[in-house]
């Protein structure tokens, strides 16, 4: 059995009870309530970090289904050589006076993070629904604020293979991050790159802010943004110093002048669409959540049949999942009694801001854009095309850049202004939508095929619905994540996105193939 263990760094050797002693533990209680002492936590992390409440953990959730089986130490080994190399995964998470810092955890025990447990069924119970309620109660579980904040769960006998469950807390890292971190531990994955040393000064004042914009703001942002600003790279940059500076945009060009005003009118614009959202309409699916966390997926929908439907109706995959996953949730409102006419709820959906060769870092780096989903739609058809439609407005929004900012200020606030600003979104939203492409070729884990892979992200605030659609080994996984009070039986909306998807199948099959397909 492999354990790694991280020890403080040791001191001279004086007697516990010694003035100086006394005096050096003093000054290191006063550097870290300062935050003077290990790596400082950038503000977003520090929102995340902050934002746990009793209804939703700020976990991201992790299933993996292998076969054959693999064993606990093996796993272990795979995780000592491939994850402890990202320094975060060794270090504790810890709140100071001016925000949050990283420091080592000098009493680090990988047997602690990566352990085994056995799973239980009820009489009648499948193995799979065994193992969504044992994910669902460690939804409901925190994480251990005195040591790093992930752990592994291995289930070693379960369908004629293992499982593994992750739970790793989103102040370490975003979830594209997170991809790259597990798709390091497969076989064929490689240990993240060694950060090189810096050769110049860091830049400070002014500079150093003008950087920060372009670091973090602009150049993450890349092909996202260029459809809207009709800029590139450092002319982004440029344009932001010109506003900050307007004295001496004055000598540049007018057409410089012109994205300045171009791109002032864009974020005055979607930062106007944010501030104004209306609130969702009134479901059973709102409302104050309880904490207690229910969880289910259903098997694989093959990709090709997915993508022949996107041809056919002239729309991405994505508007074909999404027009799928809103009209499973409709027809799971009308079961429950409810009148669907009209009826529109509001999904946050995860835009990523990093160049994906940067992911390794870790931390979060994504901005958040409001997607309508028309639950109330009953033609499939008809809600596909809305769905085009509204994801075709929301191409070249600056809304994820602005919303990546008011996570930065987020965690610039003491925790209940944080929670104050935050809870706009919670109040307007009913689901966290993540839909994320993966590998077309089944992968290997310790020797394991990996059969099949779901995530999910953690909701905020009020927020009680997280779904979740990733496309792997050809298949496309639906999973859905939900608040007990709010949605007590998630696997009824799971049930209802195949009938929706063969439904669209069906109608696009019987399309007039001889004319153009039929357009929004």
């Amino acid at each position: 059995m492999v354990q790694r263990r991280l020890r403080a760094p040791s001191t001279a050797s004086r007697s516990p009870s010694s003035p100086a002693a006394a005096g050096a533990s003093a000054a290191r209680q006063f550097a870290s309530a300062l935050g003077l002492e290990g790596e400082r936590m950038s503000r977003v992390d520090t929102a995340w970090l902050r934002m746990d409440s009793p209804s939703n953990l700020m976990m991201i959730l992790g299933v993996w289904v292998l076969r054959p089986g693999i064993t606990l130490q093996a796993l272990r080994e795979r995780v000592h050589e491939r994850m402890l190399p990202f320094r975060r995964f060794v270090q504790i998470a810890r709140e100071d006076a001016t925000g949050a810092h990283w420091l080592d955890d000098p009493d680090f025990r990988l047997d602690r993070h990566v352990i085994t447990h056995r799973l239980g069924r009820r009489r009648g119970q499948s193995e799979q629904a065994a193992l969504q309620a044992r994910v669902a109660t460690l939804a409901s579980q925190p994480l251990d604020p005195g040591h790093p904040l992930w752990q592994f769960e291995l289930i070693e006998d379960y369908d004629g293979g293992s499982a593994l469950v992750a739970r790793i807390h989103h102040c370490i890292a975003d979830g594209i991050a997170l991809i790259g971190v597990m798709m390091s531990l497969v076989d064929d994955g490689q240990a993240p790159p060694h950060r090189q040393p810096r050769t110049a000064a860091a830049p400070t004042g002014l500079d150093a802010a003008e950087d920060w914009v372009a670091d973090s703001l602009i150049r993450p942002f890349g092909d996202l943004a260029a459809r809207a600003l009709d800029l590139a790279g450092d002319g982004a940059a440029k344009s932001l110093s010109a506003l900050a500076s307007p004295q001496q945009s004055l000598s540049g060009s007018l057409e410089q002048a012109l994205e300045v005003a171009r791109l002032g009118g864009q974020l005055a614009s979607d930062l106007a669409a944010l501030a104004l959202m209306p609130d969702d309409s009134p479901t059973p699916l709102k409302g104050q959540p309880s904490g207690r966390k229910r969880v289910a997926w259903c098997q694989p929908i093959p990709l090709d049949d997915v993508k022949a439907i996107g041809k056919g109706l002239n729309c991405s995959v994505n508007d074909v999942l999404l027009s799928c996953a809103a009209g499973a949730i409709g027809r799971h409102l009308r079961a429950r009694g409810s009148d669907t006419a009209g009826v529109e709820v509001r999904a946050m959906v995860p835009v990523n801001l990093r160049p994906m060769e940067e992911a390794w870092k870790l931390g979060n780096r994504f901005g958040l854009v409001p997607l309508v989903l028309p639950v109330g739609m009953e033609n499939p058809i008809e809600r596909v095309y809305a769905v085009r439609a509204r994801m075709a407005a929301l191409k070249g929004s600056l809304q994820p850049l602005l919303t990546f900012g008011l996570l930065s200020v987020a965690g610039l606030l003491v925790k209940p202004a944080q929670d104050a600003l935050l809870s706009l979104f919670g109040r307007k939203t009913t689901a966290v939508m993540t839909n994320v492409p993966g590998p077309a070729h089944k992968l290997r884990f310790c020797g394991a095929t990996l059969e099949q892979t779901l995530f999910w992200v953690p909701q905020t605030g009020t927020v009680g619905l997280g779904v979740s659609i990733l496309s792997y080994g050809g298949g496309v996984q639906f999973g859905l994540m939900a608040d007990e009070a709010l949605c007590p039986d998630p696997q009824a909306i799971i049930d209802a996105f195949e009938p929706e998807f063969r439904q669209l199948l069906a109608l696009t099959l019987m399309l007039p193939w001889e004319h153009t397909p039929l357009r929004a």
